[in-house]
């Protein structure tokens, strides 16, 4: 049977602390907060989410309440906050997180549905926000993208995540005029992309390791490299539909130099099947090396065995509320 990642951090409250892998490993969240308990599911107001949230203190966020929280405009979160849905099931409709100028910040095992309206993400990340770890979320049918990280937004992991009904799925790096993006560093690994259009992710700029990933029935192409980015594509799997192109190349020009690029991806021990089409370009020894940035990681080869285990374990898990819940406030 596949093995996943830090398997072991429902045990105890705050052992999801400093537990992701990859770009992301220093997040903490509310690591040294007390627990805030969101005793409702109004969009504001005492006992809220967005009450915990606009606090300045570090806090680790829970539930005592199951249901929707139809959010009217964006949630910001601030520094040091972990969003804890385990134990409960908690869908966010409306519109999504906003992840500005913050850091330390660690989102687990929630939903995302039904986002509405120009530029509206599931979980926006920009500007300059750091040490970010999302885990085991469900994200769907958002107008924009399911989750964004731009503008000099960096050292950020992505895990366990489920994807599915949607077009633009993730975007890394806003534009060609933002070449602060140069920063930008993402870990994505034991996701599920379930027949999401396109942007799985798409990259301009900045470094991206993908492992451990199941991309199937996209409707363009699985993964984009644009101007100037490095994707490192390990152990991935790759299963086309209709159509066949698993990596794309977008030419442009960054707003500071004279020649337009693409980006370049190396695939290095990646499944492709059903006729996916691993075209790569020339150059890729210039791409980074994950071990140049991080001494370990969570992977294996892909397998029937990881394709199942992540149809299962990937999005919001019906798993309860740590033990020590009570002990730990």
């Amino acid at each position: 049977m596949a093995s996943l990642p830090y398997a072991d951090v429902d045990h105890s409250l705050r052992a999801l602390a400093g537990r992701a892998e990859g770009f992301g490993r220093f997040a903490v969240g509310g690591l040294h907060g007390p627990v805030y308990f969101v005793t409702n599911l109004s969009d504001d107001g005492p006992g809220s989410l967005r009450e915990g949230c606009r606090r300045k203190e570090p806090l680790w966020i829970v539930f005592e309440v199951s249901g929707t929280i139809h959010l009217s405009s964006y949630l910001s979160v601030s520094s040091y906050k972990t969003i804890d849905g385990r134990g409960q099931r908690i869908k966010f409709t409306g519109k999504g997180l906003r992840l500005k100028e913050c850091e330390h910040i660690i989102i687990c095992n929630l939903e995302f549905e039904g986002g509405r309206g120009h530029d509206v993400d599931g979980i926006q990340i920009k500007p300059n926000s750091r040490h970010i770890w999302i885990d085991r979320c469900s994200l769907r049918d958002y107008d924009d993208g399911l989750i964004d990280i731009t503008r000099q937004s960096t050292d950020i992991t992505v895990s366990r995540c489920y994807f599915a009904q949607h077009d633009k799925t993730m975007l890394i790096g806003a534009d060609p005029s933002h070449v602060g993006d140069r920063c930008i560093r993402v870990t994505i690994h034991h996701c599920f992309f379930d027949g999401t259009r396109q942007r799985q992710p798409r990259l301009r700029f900045g470094k991206v390791h993908l492992y451990n990933n199941y991309t199937r029935n996209w409707g363009i192409y699985a993964v984009c490299a644009s101007v100037e980015s490095q994707i490192y594509s390990q152990c991935n799997i790759y299963e086309a539909g209709q159509k066949k192109k698993t990596f794309e190349y977008y030419t442009e020009k960054a707003a500071d130099k004279l020649e337009a690029k693409s980006g370049l991806i190396r695939s290095e021990g990646d499944l492709f099947l059903n006729g996916a089409q691993s075209y790569l370009l020339t150059g890729v020894e210039g791409v980074f090396h994950p071990s140049e940035h991080y001494p370990t990681w969570t992977m294996e080869a892909p397998s029937d065995s990881l394709k199942a285990v992540l149809q299962i374990c990937t999005g919001w898990q019906s798993v309860p509320q740590p033990a020590d819940l009570m002990v730990a406030t």
